[in-house]
């Protein structure tokens, strides 16, 4: 790893090096990844064949990238349920861990890629300036864990998320195990995961 002469840089140049650190946080925070990584989005491919009928219905959020949208959130789940144009709606819930007020948030999930692939795209019509966000379901058995990836391209550098859901609140280790080695075979950090705390939720 090659370590920065800070001696031999000038202050324009440090100046623009100050810049593109702010536009890649701003651009960071906007989009509610937040991991940035150096490089364009990787070429991963999705569940395939996908069957979005076996997918409907509520998930547990049991582990994810840390992600801005989620800060201070507890009992996390998602709700899909099929709509006349083939995708799903997307129901989120999450309760507060300090005030155990309730936060909910609607939107709509399309196809996205091709013929029975697993790529949707997600739209939250009441997030200003919201826009259509990738949602590509890696791997899933559709009875115990889904796991689900979104990148966001910026220049020369992307934002990763990961969730990873199940079908129960609190998961055997088996079935934890069976959504890592997904991460797994797609080189995708473990290390980032952060537990989403499922303990003590209303019904």
């Amino acid at each position: 790893m090659s370590v920065i002469n800070w001696s031999s840089v000038s202050r324009i140049e440090f100046t623009k090096m100050i810049k593109l650190l702010s536009l890649v946080l701003t651009l960071t925070v906007l989009t509610g990844a937040q991991v940035p990584l150096l490089g364009r989005c990787p070429n991963i491919s999705v569940k395939n064949p996908f069957d979005v009928s076996q997918y409907v219905g509520t998930w547990y959020e049991a582990e994810k990238y840390f992600a801005i949208f989620e800060l201070g959130g507890k009992c996390i789940t998602a709700t899909y349920t099929p709509i006349a144009s083939g995708g799903v709606k997307v129901f989120n819930r999450q309760l507060n861990i300090k005030t155990n007020q309730v936060r909910t948030i609607e939107g709509t999930a399309t196809l996205a890629g091709a013929a029975n692939e697993g790529k949707l795209s997600v739209v939250f019509p009441s997030i200003p300036f919201g826009r259509a966000a990738p949602y590509w379901v890696l791997d899933t058995d559709y009875t115990n864990y889904a796991v689900v990836y979104s990148c966001t391209d910026f220049f020369i550098f992307h934002t990763d998320i990961v969730w990873i859901l199940t079908r129960a609140q609190n998961p055997p280790a088996t079935v934890m195990g069976a959504a890592y080695s997904v991460m797994d075979r797609y080189g995708l950090n473990r290390a980032l995961l952060i537990p989403t705390d499922q303990k003590s939720c209303p019904n």
